[in-house]
């Protein structure tokens, strides 16, 4: 069952993103979507399955990703200013920061790492227990870390 969901699941995201409805296009994405089906069953599902809650955590991370694009909208903003500044070399202060996080779940921990990394200026470089490594351009970036995206994946995944 889990397999099933999960596939369906995929194959409408990869009918979502490629927009295409040919007998070519469906048969890659069948194709791709069952070898990803199969080597990830138990990413999406892990132990008991609960179809509600799975639901409402979907409609969570739905709700989350407006607040995800403002950031990556605002982290643009400050890196092309740093970018741009004359005393560009001044302002960039590159360096990587580790950080305990308070998520447990493999997705969450994953959703965290991944909407660090999608945000310009900062790139997840290592999740080695519940510690992250950080690599980020400067420490206005690095100090909002963990802080709200953090507390808002928790919130995705029930993890308050």
């Amino acid at each position: 069952m889990r397999s099933i969901i999960t596939f369906c699941v995929l194959l409408l995201f990869w009918v979502l993103l490629s927009g295409q409805l040919d007998l070519w296009h469906l048969s890659w994405g069948v194709i791709c979507t069952a070898t990803v089906t199969y080597l990830s069953r138990d990413l999406l599902f892990k132990g008991q399955l609960d179809l509600r809650e799975k639901g409402r955590e979907a409609w969570r991370f739905l709700k989350y990703l407006p607040w995800l694009l403002g950031q990556i909208f605002k982290a643009n903003l400050h890196v092309a200013r740093l970018a741009l500044h004359p005393r560009m070399g001044e302002l960039i202060d590159p360096h990587i920061i580790r950080f305990r996080t308070k998520l447990k779940k493999d997705l969450s921990l994953v959703t965290f790492a991944n909407s660090i990394t999608l945000t310009p200026g900062t790139i997840t470089v290592l999740i080695d227990g519940d510690r992250l490594y950080v690599h980020a351009i400067d420490r206005p970036s690095a100090e909002a870390l963990p802080g709200e995206m953090e507390r808002r994946v928790a919130e995705v995944y029930g993890e308050q």
